[in-house]
């Protein structure tokens, strides 16, 4: 966990003030894990941070008690300098959170094809890898329009196929029955005998 202070929005551009591990979790897939974080600061100045594994209840803390060593006009240049580049910042974000969307879609296409690979047919698998391979291309790039749109297809492609296969799934849960009755005669052992 990596605690910061100031006022932009990508942390590169922050004063660190500390840093911990929450460590004894297990492995687990990226997404998955939820870690609470909670941050308390005394009238002292004094910063508390917690981080808490929701799964496994494991928690750590840390107690940062001196300051960051910056001056009031220090702290003043960086409220400054926050306001000078939100607007960079904010395309930074953005670009960063595009990409990350792009990569979470291309992990999500790969666990779908691997999940249900005995349920898809050559077509739509082709569809999924195309679509696939086309936003890594993309990803090689600087076009964000063109991830964006390239993450949107491979998205369509991936939802398609669930869809539909879900639609199978409940189109075989819903066909009846036959009507046709059977009477059979049982016996009941008694164990008393």
């Amino acid at each position: 966990i990596h605690v910061l202070q100031g006022e932009r929005k990508m942390a590169q551009h922050n004063v660190t003030l500390g840093r911990f591990q929450l460590t004894g979790i297990p492995s687990a897939p990226r997404g998955v894990p939820q870690v609470e974080v909670t941050f308390d600061i005394d009238v002292n100045g004094i910063v508390h941070v917690a981080a808490k594994d929701l799964a496994t209840s494991k928690e750590q803390k840390i107690t940062i008690t001196s300051s960051s060593g910056l001056s009031d006009d220090e702290i003043e240049k960086m409220v400054q300098d926050a306001e000078k580049f939100a607007e960079e910042d904010e395309i930074r974000l953005k670009e960063i959170e595009t990409r990350n969307n792009a990569d979470s879609m291309i992990y999500q296409a790969d666990k779908t094809l691997k999940e249900f690979a005995d349920k898809i047919d050559e077509e739509t698998k082709g569809k999924i890898e195309t679509a696939k391979e086309e936003l890594n291309q993309a990803l090689q790039g600087d076009d964000m329009a063109d991830i964006e749109a390239k993450t949107e297809a491979l998205t369509e492609a991936v939802y398609a196929f669930t869809a539909k296969m879900y639609e199978n799934i409940n189109q075989q849960e819903q066909e009846p029955g036959s009507d046709e009755v059977f009477d059979a005669d049982y016996n009941i052992p008694d164990d008393d005998k």
